[in-house]
């Protein structure tokens, strides 16, 4: 067993006027927890919006809960926390990486409801050789690998204050991986339905996410808008250019 991570940092949390007329739904990314979108949570309620960010299903707590998730999971988790937020008179959906993934679901799944879409660095494909190799072979070749389990041991962010402070699940069950490939096919498929607005947002820097995956999600989704960020890496909201992010994502969910 692994020791915990400071579950005071990685906790699910609610910001913001619970009666505002806009309520926006942030969604963090794989092995990652809400820490991840805080600093554009707290603008947004700033601002005047109910910011809800849920942590997913087996993450920001010890490697050994992400063996007995799924995408499924993941998915349902974002499902129930959209519903959640059902009286509010708008609701936006803003992700990052995985994160950004959900938030194409539940965009095409649920229509004008959504009346808001940020994916900020969505990880439709990912960037390391060792991943796409996993992601065209498929889950039968992990019954040979040993051990089973893929280390983790930073965060991809620039800014040193940021890498520092981010709580950082140290490995993850290598099933998982296979339930992130699952996601990024099916967001592939339904992001050329999605009606809902929307920015991307990515950095040019991104050491996680494949640079022709965004690009090629921003011509599917016609009439979305591409951010692209000088400074930074992959965890946006913490990163160099976070001003800029956050300004921009406020602007456009308040728009």
């Amino acid at each position: 067993m692994s020791f915990p991570l400071d579950t005071a940092r990685t906790a699910a949390f609610d910001l913001g006027p619970p009666d505002a007329h806009t309520a926006v739904l942030l969604l963090h990314g794989f092995t990652g927890s809400p820490w991840e979108v805080r600093p554009l949570a707290e603008s947004l309620a700033d601002r005047g919006f109910f910011v809800r960010a849920p942590r997913l299903p087996g993450h920001g707590t010890i490697p050994e809960d992400m063996l007995w998730v799924t995408w499924r999971d993941w998915l349902a988790a974002a499902e129930t926390s959209f519903d959640s937020l059902s009286r509010y008179p708008r609701v936006c959906v803003a992700g990052l990486s995985m994160g950004a993934l959900l938030g194409l679901l539940l965009a095409e799944r649920h229509g004008a409801r959504v009346a808001k879409l940020v994916l900020m660095a969505p990880v439709m494909r990912v960037q390391q050789r060792l991943g796409r190799l996993l992601d065209a072979v498929g889950p039968g070749v992990s019954s040979g690998l040993t051990p089973r389990w893929l280390e983790k041991k930073g965060t991809d962010l620039e800014d040193d204050e940021a890498r520092q402070k981010s709580p950082v699940l140290p490995r993850y069950p290598l099933a998982r991986l296979f339930d992130l490939f699952e996601l990024q096919r099916m967001a592939r498929r339904v992001a050329p339905r999605v009606t809902a607005p929307t920015l991307i947002a990515r950095a040019v820097n991104d050491h996680v996410v494949q640079p022709e995956s965004i690009e090629a999600l921003h011509h599917a989704m016609r009439g979305s808008t591409l951010l692209v960020l000088q400074r930074g890496f992959h965890i946006l909201p913490h990163d160099l250019d976070r001003a800029r992010l956050i300004t921009e994502v406020a602007e456009f969910v308040d728009g």
